[in-house]
């Protein structure tokens, strides 16, 4: 077939923000919010992009001068997946692409992940399809990094890609091992409530680039080709400047905080135990590595005064959203605890959904 549907989820992380890059570990679940792309192949040697978010707003480029087009904004990921294909010598002979988003923009669920994974999908099943997931989430890297210019590491496209559903995904980036860790909250009576802030942010923008150069030079300083390679937080003392000790302090403990969350789940205990290992991952990414926001904050303070047994900021930071651990009879109550705070302290309000453990990216028809 030259033609057909493709579907790839957001993700949200339970526990392990910025260690991708770090060679560190995370633990994310897939969302049953999807990026649609229908995909046709054609022999014009151009690729045709439209989105359903914004009409009246398709490109069309040739695939040969993919790596000089100066197009910006929504249309940049689906073409750099494209230019990937096409760099990596499976040259496509045409294309034309049709993105239909249900993860929310700039909530740090990973809206542009699931972009570049449905797009990855496609191209693979339709013109190399001998490419391994290993390669797609490679090209989903490179699409990000050095096309849209987002230093980002590999966590949102494995998630999207290697997800299955009711489980958390267990990532090693050090040595690409990927485990399924089975998260079933509705059997415990919890529930994973998100809560969108809409504070959004940009990846592209310095400041998650800057986090990661100071990871770097912190782990340069210490002697050590990645932070991974760092178990104990007393060993980042030696840094003598209090950047990046802070910076390297978050990668450590964050790193620690995956491997404890992961062994709970998989040996079966109450996941309510988990509660305070997301607190403190919030805190460390409020401190430590300071990117928060008052309203992330705000959400997460609210959740936890209103029985939330943890909480935390998702993604990247800068904006985005905040997931808290809740009993089902408590989920609303926690809601409106942080919708009566965004409404005292004069935030737009947040938008909310629960988060369910879903299947990763996959052909649909």
């Amino acid at each position: 077939m030259n033609a057909g549907v493709w579907v790839a989820p957001g993700r949200v992380n339970i526990i392990g923000e910025h260690t991708d890059y770090n060679d560190g570990y995370a633990l994310p679940i897939a969302l049953p919010q999807v990026v649609t792309c229908t995909a046709t192949a054609t022999t014009d040697a151009m690729v045709s992009v439209t989105s359903r978010q914004h009409p009246g707003r398709s490109v069309r480029e040739p695939i040969a001068g993919l790596g000089d087009a100066t197009v910006g904004g929504w249309a940049r990921y689906p073409l750099g997946v494209v230019h990937e294909f096409a760099r990596r010598g499976h040259r496509p002979p045409g294309v034309v692409l049709d993105i239909d988003g249900a993860v929310p923009v700039g909530a740090g669920l990973s809206s542009s992940a699931a972009v570049e994974c449905s797009v990855a999908l496609a191209m693979r099943d339709l013109f190399a399809p001998r490419v391994g997931l290993a390669e797609l989430i490679d090209i989903g890297r490179a699409a990000e990094n050095s096309y849209v210019g987002a230093a980002t590491g590999t966590l949102d496209q494995s998630a999207s890609l290697l997800c299955t559903e009711g489980h958390a995904l267990f990532l090693d980036f050090a040595t690409g091992e990927a485990a399924q860790v089975p998260f079933d909250l509705t059997a415990a009576n919890l529930r994973l409530l998100v809560a969108d802030t809409d504070t959004p942010h940009r990846l592209a923008d310095g400041d998650y680039g800057r986090r990661r150069r100071e990871c770097e030079a912190a782990a340069h300083e210490l002697g050590v080709h990645s932070l991974r390679a760092i178990s104990e937080p007393g060993e980042t003392l030696r840094l003598a400047d209090p950047v990046l000790r802070r910076r390297a302090r978050h990668v450590v403990t964050e790193n620690a905080r995956v491997l404890t969350v992961a062994e709970l789940l998989r040996d079966g205990r109450d996941p309510r135990a988990i509660g305070p290992l997301l607190t403190s991952g919030h805190q460390s990414l409020r401190d430590d590595f300071e990117v928060s926001t008052p309203q992330l904050n705000a959400a997460v303070d609210s959740a936890l005064a209103a029985g939330a047994h943890g909480a935390r900021m998702v993604g990247g930071g800068f904006g985005g959203s905040v997931i808290a651990l809740t009993d089902i009879e408590r989920t609303d109550s926690v809601a409106a605890a942080i919708r009566r705070r965004f409404r005292a302290d004069g935030f737009t309000p947040p938008r909310f959904f629960v988060a369910v453990p879903s299947a990763g990216a996959r052909r649909t028809r």
